[in-house]
């Protein structure tokens, strides 16, 4: 297959039959590493966030193509005869094979792991679902909601213990899945250049949301009690949490002994070191509200920006809370290609997230746009050894979708 130019992971293929959020995000952060990404979608639609509309740039769905960049696209009826023999000469080439259907969907098909193996005994067949394959939910789909719930992230999100459940802002399972999956794919990968051997993997969105509770399920294991929601404070140290300004609010991060003294001698106020009730971590956790209330009343006479340049020129831990918008123009994101352009054949200039990890000798990079639906089937079934006509025939039979014009003019 076609061999990306940049990254680490140059001269991996990897067959992404995943739709809607986690399966892609593993599969875009292997793209942007080099890996060369081939997305399969249905051919009735596609995958559903194309039409996750709105937001929608030209017509494009926004999300679609946050979660597609750098990959390559194609079409493929699996249930008909020509798209399941496509795929298969497709994994024959392969180094890895991402999946999210249902369990059990695939092996219908012949498409399962141990059909596949068959073809290409190197092949690393990586699965994301709600539950994982195994256990009393493994035939349960899932979505991120369901699995913030069960993992217990929202019963520690919020403003205060007795407050209703609160859900993550951002899709955390979601994401948090993917790049677990990534990462097990990386591991598999290396384990394979060593050995030769492919392998099975699976991850699952409620496992991601139950990896992101390592401090709270720490204390429930420690007292035997169920941590609740704190607002922005730390369940294990302070302060360490968002503070009321006279015009908005900053995080500070006061929470050792040093920055804690040092913290109480600028803002003034060298009694609350001495105050029995802060004097150690301990101490500031059991009368967090009250230290709350202290440090609130003392940062609400002056403005967050004066206050961070306070906190600057002490060496103390603290920023501001940004809104998306800010985080995007701020100059460290923007010093760390965090917001690069790319341009789509549609949509035009499209902004969308970098890759958060910097490899200096081998440096991964967005490149290209989210493909069009059908963009590079014809691309990539030449790449097989498909004839001109041969991709017409399937294209006329509906086993295939080769785009419109403008994915054709694209893909050339």
């Amino acid at each position: 297959m076609a061999a990306r130019a940049f990254g680490p992971l140059q001269g991996m293929t990897v067959i992404e039959l995943c739709h809607h959020m986690a399966g892609p995000t593993c599969g875009l952060m292997l793209a942007d590493m080099g890996a060369d990404v081939i997305k399969v979608e249905k051919i009735q639609g596609g995958d559903d966030t194309r039409r996750t509309i709105p937001p929608e740039i030209n017509g494009e769905s926004a999300s679609f193509m946050m979660m597609n960049r750098n990959k390559r696209g194609v079409v493929l009826d699996l249930k008909s005869e020509a798209g399941a023999a496509a795929l298969r000469k497709l994994v024959a080439k392969a180094d890895v094979l991402t999946e999210n259907f249902r369990p059990g969907v695939l092996e219908r098909l012949g498409l399962g792991y141990e059909d596949l193996k068959k073809i290409n005994p190197g092949l690393i067949y990586a699965s994301i679902s709600g539950f994982g394959l195994t256990g009393p939910y493994a035939s349960r789909g899932g979505f991120d909601l369901v699995a913030q719930g069960m993992s217990g992230l929202m019963s520690v999100t919020g403003e205060r213990p007795d407050g209703p459940p609160v859900k993550v802002g951002p899709p955390v399972c979601d994401i948090t899945a993917g790049l677990l999956l990534a990462m097990g794919i990386c591991a598999a990968y290396s384990h394979r250049l060593k050995t030769g051997e492919g392998q099975r993997l699976d991850t699952s969105l409620m496992e991601a949301g139950i990896t992101l509770t390592y401090w709270q399920s720490a204390i429930a294991f420690a007292t035997g009690t169920a941590p609740r929601a704190m607002g922005s404070a730390h369940p294990l140290s302070a302060p360490y949490q968002a503070v009321e300004c006279s015009d908005g609010y900053i995080n500070i991060a006061a929470n050792t002994a040093r920055f804690w003294e040092k913290m109480c001698t600028m803002i003034g106020a060298p009694e609350l070191f001495e105050d029995p009730r802060f004097k150690t971590n301990g101490d500031r956790m059991a009368n967090l509200k009250v230290l709350e209330a202290e440090l609130n009343a003392r940062f609400r006479t002056d403005t967050c920006a004066n206050w961070l340049a306070k906190f600057e020129a002490e060496g103390i831990p603290a920023g501001p809370i940004f809104d998306i918008l800010e985080m995007h123009r701020d100059p460290q994101t923007l010093a760390r290609e965090m917001v690069p352009t790319v341009e789509h054949p549609k949509a035009g200039p499209v902004q969308t997230i970098g890759l958060p990890i910097k490899f200096w000798s081998t440096p991964g990079k967005v490149a290209t746009p989210a493909p069009l639906f059908g963009q590079h089937t014809a691309e990539v079934l030449a790449e097989l050894g498909y004839g001109e006509s041969e991709i017409e025939a399937m294209g006329a039979a509906e086993a295939v979708h080769l785009g419109d014009n403008a994915s054709r003019e694209a893909a050339e």
